[in-house]
C-alpha cells in the first residue's frame, strides 16, 4: 500500500515539473527578459563659443564640412524630396559682420523664380534664455555657394532657409538651416525647439 502511494506522489511530482518546464518554453533563453529595440540617445549637447545648445533628436549629427562649422546636423528629407534639409552651426571668433549685415546677405542668397529679389522675408526678435536671437525666414530660389572660395553658385528652387543670430557672451554665433521647403517646413517646430536650448555655457 505505502508502494503504491509513493508512486503515486512521484507521479504527481513529474507532472508538476513537466507543466512548470512548458510555461517556461523549450528555449532556455525565452526564460530571460528579451531585449528592446535599440533607443538612439540623439545628438549629444554641444558648447561652442560661449553657448550650450541641445539638437533633437530626430537630427543626425555630421562632422563638419569646412573649418568654419562649429557643428553641423543632416535633417532627413520627405519622401519625394531629393535632398535633406541641414542646419550648421558657424562662429567667426566674434566676428563675422553686424546682425542687419547678416540678415541682408541671408535675404540676398534668395530670389523669387523670375529673379526677382525676394520681398516678403520675415524678419523677428526674440530671447532665448537670456540669449537675444534675430531669426530670419525666406523662401525662393536658393543659391547655394560652392566652388573655390565659394565664389560659384548653383540655383535650387522651393528652398526655404531658416536662420539665426545668437548674440552670445563670446560674440555671434550663426545658425543657418536650408533644405526643400516642404522638409523645412517639417522641421520648423524642432528649429525653434532647438533655438530654445540655447543658454550661456557654464
Amino acid at each position: 500500500m505505502m508502494y503504491r502511494y509513493l508512486r503515486c506522489d512521484l507521479a504527481a511530482l513529474v507532472l508538476l515539473t513537466a507543466m512548470l518546464t512548458g510555461c517556461a518554453g523549450d528555449n532556455p533563453a525565452e526564460t530571460e527578459s528579451a531585449p528592446g529595440p535599440a533607443v538612439s540617445a540623439g545628438p549629444a549637447p554641444a558648447s561652442a563659443a560661449g553657448l550650450r545648445f541641445e539638437a533633437p533628436a530626430t537630427w543626425i549629427s555630421e562632422t563638419p564640412s569646412s573649418s568654419m562649422r562649429l557643428a553641423q546636423y543632416r535633417l532627413p528629407g520627405l519622401e519625394g524630396n531629393p535632398e535633406d534639409a541641414e542646419l550648421a552651426v558657424f562662429y567667426f571668433g566674434g566676428q563675422g559682420g553686424s546682425v542687419q549685415a547678416n540678415v541682408d546677405r541671408w535675404i540676398g542668397q534668395f530670389s523669387n523664380a523670375d529673379g526677382s529679389p525676394v520681398t516678403d522675408p520675415r524678419v523677428s526678435q526674440r530671447d532665448a534664455n537670456g540669449i537675444p536671437l534675430t531669426i530670419v525666414d525666406v523662401r525662393g530660389t536658393y543659391h547655394q555657394s560652392q566652388g573655390p572660395m565659394m565664389a560659384q553658385t548653383t540655383a535650387k528652387e522651393n528652398y526655404r532657409m531658416l536662420a539665426a543670430v545668437a548674440e552670445g557672451p563670446a560674440g555671434p554665433t550663426f545658425f543657418k538651416l536650408t533644405g526643400p521647403q516642404p522638409t523645412v517646413d517639417h522641421f520648423e517646430e524642432s528649429f525653434n525647439s532647438f533655438l530654445d536650448t540655447l543658454r550661456p555655457a557654464q
